[in-house]
């Protein structure tokens, strides 16, 4: 977790919700709390994206341990629980290393601590950082090939120019030869509400939760009771947009700053994105990353892609 002082955060909460519309970027809802409450929302049976991506992991572990190849290192940014990677871990021979990025170094250490008794055979070194502003690696005397390890429809989060910049930059800034990356496919409206407003609230508690997370390290005052949690499909722009929504008109002190809120006004907390094959592959495609090869289930919710990078063409 980044520090309570950090200004970055605070700069962030201020400036977006200084916008109109005002918005937050969904990265900082993974705090220790929000990190195990995303946690929770993966095991729920009306979100399919991490089940069915794991399905499509374990099924094709074989085939895309082969397509890999042996003696890599692999990167994770974004990692979080881990459970996906400890399916490719379980499938690569002679992995040389693993290495998880996350923004909650707390929550991330926890993780890497589980996974090395598992694999005590495997070099596994966790980062603490923000991937969307750059990627750290650690230091390492070997030049074997890396592959960026992407699961898990984050990808989705970005505008579609973020995606292919942050597909671009990770591509340089580790050299890899490689990516291997979850995508949400386009599905019904009905499928894909549910995933993002859940029966038992827990996707709800966790949109709430960023707001208890600036009351706490920005000496905010929200009343939570007073916004509740808000799921939309944007057709027209393809993707699911999570909002927090005023119910009543307010002010909220963050920081010294004040801010207004009028009734239903809303703070946009998220976005994902969902892609159609063809379309995911041409956005990959101008960030480098070329011979797309894609796996899924036989539903077609969701895709397992792996690219080269057109240095390795």
């Amino acid at each position: 977790m980044l520090d309570r002082t950090d200004p970055t955060f605070r700069e962030s909460v201020l400036k977006g919700l200084a916008k109109d519309p005002k918005v937050l970027e969904p990265k900082w809802f993974y705090d220790a709390a929000g990190s195990a409450l995303f946690d929770e929302i993966c095991e729920l049976p009306e979100y399919y994206p991490t089940r069915t991506e794991k399905s499509i992991l374990e099924e094709r572990a074989a085939e895309i341990a082969s397509e890999l190849g042996n003696d890599v290192i692999l990167y994770e940014p974004g990692a979080g629980s881990l459970q996906k990677a400890r399916i490719l871990l379980e499938a690569l021979e002679g992995l040389a290393r693993f290495i998880p990025s996350d923004i909650s170094a707390a929550h991330l250490e926890a993780a890497a601590s589980d996974l090395r008794k598992a694999f005590p055979d495997i070099a596994i070194d966790p980062v603490a950082c923000d991937f969307t502003k750059h990627l750290e690696m650690p230091a390492i005397a070997d030049d074997r090939p890396v592959t960026i390890f992407f699961p898990g429809s984050t990808i989705g989060n970005f505008e579609p120019g973020q995606a292919e910049n942050l597909l671009r930059r990770f591509r340089k800034e580790t050299g890899a030869r490689q990516l291997l990356i979850g995508v949400d496919l386009v599905k019904d409206r009905e499928t894909l509400v549910a995933a993002y407003d859940d029966a038992a609230g827990v996707t709800a508690a966790f949109n709430l939760n960023l707001l208890k997370r600036i009351n706490r390290e920005l000496e905010a005052d929200f009343a939570l009771h007073q916004f509740q949690h808000h799921a939309l499909f944007n057709e027209s722009r393809s993707r699911i947009e999570m909002h927090l929504e005023s119910l009543c008109e307010q002010s909220v002190s963050i920081s010294g700053e004040r801010f207004d809120f009028r009734d239903g006004e809303r703070i946009h907390t998220e976005n994902s994105y969902k892609y159609t094959p063809e379309r995911f592959a041409s956005l990959a495609g101008k960030a480098g990353w070329v011979k797309p090869h894609l796996w899924t289930d036989q539903n077609r919710l969701f895709g397992v892609f792996l690219f080269q990078s057109e240095e390795a063409d």
